[in-house]
């Protein structure tokens, strides 16, 4: 393998780079096609993702990146040490995507990882590494290490042992408390077409899955039905409880906020909610549980009446 470090390290830079500022613009999750599309460096394209979950661009000798699809065929999943068990491609230990793979494992070189959370949806994490090949499984392990530590062009990215371990096994298990809440919010929103169930904004950077019954909880589960897609204002006053919203799907506003004065924001954004109908989604089975407006509106009744 024709492996040139300096340049290899230079493209992980610039990938590593422009993921953090498409982050800081869009959020953690980033769309398949923004990430195909990826970016340029010396007038060439490179692409952070391919048909294939081990990708590597053009321009490179060694993968660049792994992706696991939303439901897809490899059995991808976090095991009880909170690694990533990434599946092989195929089943011959020695493709090439698995050579690889290993190759990065060998020399400790830093990829990037795209969790697939519902189809053209991913969860972007970097840098992550191969720290272990398990051939007997078929499969590799995956730590996600902190963006803040990584100097590519220095010796310092290649830390190993107990250290880098202890941060490694950290700053992974973060990482894997992103999932969940992130998945739920991607299918929350896309199940309501990406606006807010109260006022129908759709700028999705302001927008937030907001739980019925809250997460804490044993009925609080992470399912679209426990879900409603609001704005960042709207979420705030149903978690306060300034709105509630009844089991037939209309919104009320608490009498004491009703009868304040206070400005157009409240009049038109908060006030103007009430007796309307929220919006669900278009599949019955993804619209609001009954069950579960009905508890949340109880609750609001109860802060209703103590004020």
């Amino acid at each position: 393998m024709a492996f040139d470090r300096n340049y290899d390290a230079k493209v992980r830079a610039a990938a590593f780079e422009w993921l953090s500022r498409r982050v800081s613009m869009h959020g953690e999750v980033l769309s398949r096609d923004l990430l195909a599309r990826g970016f340029e460096l010396d007038e060439r394209r490179i692409p952070l993702v391919g048909p294939q979950g081990i990708f590597k661009p053009a321009v490179m000798e060694v993968p660049l990146s792994i992706t696991t699809a939303p439901n897809g065929p490899y059995d991808d999943a976090f095991g009880y040490d909170n690694l990533l068990r990434y599946r092989y491609r195929g089943t011959d230990p020695q493709h090439r995507d698995n050579v690889g793979l290993r190759f990065a494992m060998q020399n400790n070189l830093p990829l990037a990882y795209f969790h697939g959370l519902v189809r053209g949806k991913y969860l972007a994490m970097w840098p992550v590494y191969v720290v272990r090949d398990q051939p007997e499984y078929l499969a590799f392990s995956i730590a996600v290490d902190d963006a803040k530590q990584l100097d590519i062009f220095s010796e310092a990215h290649q830390a190993t042992g107990a250290v880098a371990d202890i941060r490694r096994g950290y700053v992974t298990t973060t990482a894997v408390r992103r999932l969940h809440p992130s998945a739920f919010r991607e299918r929350v929103l896309r199940a309501y077409r990406h606006q807010c169930a109260f006022c129908r904004l759709r700028h999705g950077e302001l927008l937030d899955a907001a739980h019925i019954i809250p997460d804490a909880e044993p009925e609080g589960q992470p399912i679209v039905s426990n879900g409603l897609s609001l704005c960042r204002l709207h979420h705030a006053t149903f978690d306060r409880f300034f709105v509630g919203v009844r089991p037939d799907g209309i919104i009320e506003v608490r009498s004491d906020i009703l009868s304040e004065f206070d400005g157009p924001t409240l009049q038109h954004a908060i006030q103007g909610l009430h007796d309307q109908p929220i919006a669900v989604p278009r599949k019955p089975a993804e619209r609001p549980s009954v069950d579960l407006l009905a508890e949340r509106y109880d609750r609001f009744l109860e802060v209703a009446a103590a004020i």
